[in-house]
């Protein structure tokens, strides 16, 4: 007799959403209700939830729009890219990509009473990784990867 324990298939998702306020939200929305679906814990979805926020805060302050696909103009329709996906292993990889800016990300060292210039550094408080490829088109893609929370903790 053969036993079948049925799997959820690991999550993951991309999706386009605006260049502004507006898709952040729209961004976080998704990731946090799809990974609660597929039973990732608490911890790294609200983790993951804070790093997705600063990826796409600082896409939006520091880059342009993704370029329609063969055309030089801003695509409306979905100005950055958010995806994310949850390895085998429970880890959990976000990524965000835009059409790159005139400077490369970096963390920063800002005064304590500075507005800004913290997401990366929270995001590498938070991440096991993180890194940034770069598109021969000119498109530019910051992940972060998160390790499946320890399970004797």
């Amino acid at each position: 007799m053969a036993i079948l324990v049925a799997q959820e298939a690991p999550a993951s998702s991309s999706v386009a959403v605006a260049h502004g306020p507006a898709g952040v939200g729209e961004a976080r929305h998704r990731m946090r209700a799809q990974l609660s679906r597929s039973g990732v814990s608490d911890t790294v979805v609200e983790d993951a939830e804070l790093v997705l926020s600063e990826l796409l805060s600082n896409a939006c302050r520091y880059a342009r729009p993704l370029r329609r696909a063969g055309r030089g103009d801003a695509d409306p329709d979905g100005g950055i890219r958010a995806a994310w996906s949850v390895d085998p292993a429970g880890g959990l990889t976000v990524e965000v990509t835009d059409g790159g800016g005139p400077t490369r990300p970096a963390p920063a060292r800002p005064s304590l009473t500075a507005r800004g210039g913290r997401g990366l550094t929270i995001i590498s408080a938070l991440a096991k990784d993180w890194g940034i490829r770069d598109s021969a088109s000119g498109e530019v893609t910051v992940w972060a990867h998160l390790s499946a929370p320890d399970p004797a903790h």
